[in-house]
């Protein structure tokens, strides 16, 4: 089975309500990253093929102006679009391009004390991955699992429960 890439967000809204997870609310981030690694699995139609760099997947932490300086949690998968349906650009032009859109749960956090020493400023990223959907994006999700744990500040957002969740689709870069 595969879907839309327009369609992405809603699948993975989908996704995470089949592991209990409702957006807009407070999860186990457990529960999240399994939806996740779910998501990522499900081929999308309309992107460039993944060892053209069309489908990757990110995990993003830290500090932002648009969560209103809480601290978060950004799962995404970044799609490079080859059929926008709206016409824009000429494939045949040597300089045309995907259009990129990310589809992203984000959880946010309340301030805890016991981040403190951690740094909570700034913001890491665990690198895009482009790894083919099977073996090869299983393997590569592990990976990233292994770095969640192993990051104090991240491993520490892991274990919380997040104060906000959201979905969203939107055009990247």
């Amino acid at each position: 089975m595969s879907i839309p890439w327009r369609s992405s967000a809603a699948a993975l809204q989908e996704i995470l309500g089949r592991h209990g997870v409702t957006p807009g609310g407070a999860c186990a981030m457990e529960a999240a990253w399994a939806a996740f690694e779910e998501f990522v699995q499900v081929p999308v139609e309309g992107i460039e093929a993944t060892d053209d760099d069309g489908d990757g997947f990110i995990v993003e932490w830290g500090v932002w102006d648009w969560n209103a300086g809480r601290p978060a949690v950004s799962l995404g998968r970044l799609l490079a679009v080859n059929d926008d349906g709206d016409g824009d650009g000429d494939r045949s032009d040597p300089y045309w391009q995907p259009q990129y859109w990310k589809v992203e749960f984000q959880a946010c956090f309340a301030e805890d004390p016991a981040w403190a020493g951690l740094h909570v400023s700034g913001a890491g990223d665990s690198g895009f991955d482009h790894a083919a959907i099977g073996g090869p994006r299983a393997d590569a999700l592990s990976a990233t699992l292994r770095l969640i744990e192993q990051d104090p500040l991240l491993s520490a957002m892991w274990r919380s429960t997040p104060t906000h969740t959201e979905v969203t689709l939107d055009r990247a870069g």
